[in-house]
């Protein structure tokens, strides 16, 4: 946990936490504690384990102001149920209307605090004012969704003043409080994790069902205002609907109003692995289809859980189950499905030709042209990317000027015409290396500086279209990669210097090549990465990045597609990656093309191995 609002200053005490099972920790209040002897603190590096589980206990008869100050800003990092002792540092007006669940703001390190002003002490000695002050990187807010921030400057007011106990006696008191919460970033990683909570993508059609991850941050353990465990917190913020960044593109089965039984705090499966959900009776109304794609809602959702192991999951409404959804079942609702074999890797050769390595064998096949004018073409390439289905691959020339698409399961003759050009003068101005995403329709960006854009070809042909991006700004799209569920966009923008990820959501007006598509609402991913060299998407909800921090080395990284970054996202070094490949399928081994050592993979649980000197562009289906 962090330390440094307890280190600096006078009178500051030095936290003290144990792991679960050890004694009970005890953080205001020290007059239980030894007097005598070492107390070492410890480092907020030291303590992200969630099983470090922190106390809070009532401020002491006659605290101090700075004192009732510090132990409001640790009890605010204990599991403390409904914060009832946390509000004990509070007046009675404002321990009833300080609202923790309003969301959280997320701190470098824990946050500092000034005052009191000595123009304060002589005004009124009844009464004082304290600021909180640090590095604000993150904001979570009421829907649990998180969102990053460039390092920003926090400031808040804590007012105190002098409120008679209940023996009558003048007790310093918080009365002016932000509601929320304020944690360190080593506090909030330790105290919530990240899940995700499943909807299905609008605008598919029919009998196509797709769900699209929507990332939130909930507590590790009991949550102290609900008093639900993990899963069960996971399942109310599904029923609650899609955080508002993705609700304009995806939506939930559960009809409207939807929500656990009251007093169900947890959810638990049973002996035979099947997890009963009690609902209340608006999921009543949901005919067998419809239950089914709901069971699917919560049957994903509860999957990256490791306390759930979920082999089934049963709905029940008020008289009794509603329907029930195996795990075995659950392959028609999964996104961008593909083929039915093991996502192959494809890559451009060291002449320019589009080859192939079978992904049953993991990385480890022999290559060999692909069918059709890209495989054995007489035009050289220089980046390929290949639709989800493995149907059709989209190559760019080697000068980056003009982007083909050709079948891959006809090997007949067909004349190349390309179905892009772009007018730039120089290569690093034309085009970026394509994507497919989860709807079977090309993507591809045109740097031209005279008249730079975003394109997209429905269905892989004809007429490009160009997509609105409306947050870019001055910002120009050096490449991008489009998510299986089809919502979803992630590209590296260049703008004053740098290079940085930002997330956008896919919106679809139509059906079709007639759809109007626009990106909207851009968010930067990752923040701390000045320069991003790479990306990819990774399974449903993350990416691999490869980038560097302000004056720091090259790392290749998991961000989630909220933009977070999880504590053991840093993957293997591994020198100068220019470009990075990850599977939908997180069993298939990471490739990356490297200026030294090839085209080099990553297996679960391995170290990078080279795979081919020779070659580049390698990638994935997507």
């Amino acid at each position: 946990m962090d330390t440094d609002h307890r280190q600096k200053g006078p009178g500051r005490r030095t936290r003290v936490s144990v792991l679960l099972g050890c004694a009970t920790v005890v953080l205001a209040g020290c007059g239980a504690m030894p007097v005598t002897g070492d107390v070492k603190a410890v480092e907020a590096s030291q303590a992200g384990d969630a099983q470090v589980q922190v106390y809070a206990v009532p401020p002491r008869e006659g605290a101090s102001p700075v004192e009732i100050v510090d132990g409001f800003l640790e009890s605010m990092t204990s599991d403390d149920p409904d914060f009832r002792t946390t509000r004990t540092y509070l007046t009675e007006q404002a321990g009833r209307s300080w609202q923790p669940g309003k969301g959280t703001t997320v701190l470098a390190k824990a946050p500092n605090r000034t005052g009191p002003s000595l123009h304060d002490k002589e005004r009124r000695p009844s009464e004082t004012t304290y600021t909180l002050t640090g590095d604000q990187v993150a904001t979570v807010d009421a829907q649990s969704s998180y969102r990053p921030l460039a390092p920003t400057d926090y400031a808040e007011i804590l007012h105190l003043v002098q409120e008679k106990g209940a023996d009558g006696k003048e007790e310093w008191r918080i009365d002016v409080v932000p509601d929320g919460l304020v944690l360190g970033q080593s506090d909030f990683k330790r105290l919530y994790r990240s899940v995700n909570k499943y909807y299905f993508a609008a605008g598919r059609a029919e009998g196509d069902p797709a769900l699209v991850a929507d990332p939130v941050y909930v507590r590790n353990r009991t949550d102290p205002v609900t008093r639900m465990d993990t899963a069960t917190q996971t399942v109310r913020a599904l029923l609650a609907g899609p955080t508002n960044w993705l609700r304009p593109v995806a939506g939930s089965r559960f009809p409207a109003g939807t929500a656990l039984v009251k007093g169900t705090t947890s959810l638990t499966p049973d002996d035979e692995n099947v997890l009963k959900v009690p609902l209340t009776g608006h999921a009543d109304k949901a005919r067998p289809g419809e239950c089914r794609m709901m069971a699917a809602q919560v049957l994903f959702t509860l999957r990256d859980l490791t306390s759930a192991r979920v082999g089934q999951v049963e709905l029940q409404g008020t008289d009794g189950p509603l329907c029930s959804l195996r795990a075995d079942e659950a392959g028609e609702f999964e996104a961008g499905k593909g083929s039915d074999a093991p996502d192959s890797q494809y890559f451009v050769d060291d002449k320019g030709h589009v080859q192939r390595i079978l992904g049953s064998t993991k990385g480890l096949g022999v290559p060999a042209p692909v069918l059709g004018p890209l495989g054995e073409g007489p035009v050289a390439m220089s980046a390929v990317g290949v639709s989800r289905d493995e149907r059709q691959g989209a190559a760019l020339s080697q000068n980056q000027q003009n982007l083909y698409v050709s079948s891959l399961v006809d090997g007949g003759e067909e004349e190349l015409v390309p179905a892009v050009t772009s007018r730039a003068e120089k290569a690093e101005d034309r085009l970026s290396a394509p994507s497919w995403d989860g709807n079977g329709d090309l993507w591809v960006a045109d740097r031209d500086p005279a008249g730079p854009r975003l394109l997209r070809l429905a269905g892989g042909e004809g007429e490009p279209q160009t997509v609105a991006v409306p947050g870019l700004g001055p910002g120009r799209i050096e490449a991008l990669r489009l998510s299986a569920d089809g919502v979803r966009i992630a590209l590296r923008v260049s703008d004053g210097g740098h290079t940085t990820l930002r997330i956008g959501r896919i919106e679809r007006h139509g059906q079709g090549a007639a759809a109007r598509v626009s990106v909207e609402d851009l968010r930067t991913a990752a923040p701390q990465l000045t320069d991003v060299t790479a990306v990819s998407w990774s399974g449903r909800s993350r990416l691999v990045v490869v980038g560097k921090e302000e004056g720091g080395v090259q790392q290749v990284r998991y961000v989630q597609a909220d933009g977070s970054t999880p504590s053991s996202g840093v993957l293997p070094g591994v020198n100068q990656v220019t470009a990075v490949a990850a599977a939908d399928d997180e069993q298939l081994p990471l490739m990356a093309d490297t200026e030294s050592d090839g085209i080099v993979k990553l297996s679960p649980g391995d170290n990078w191995q080279t795979v081919l000197k020779e070659g580049s562009s390698l990638v994935y289906p997507g």
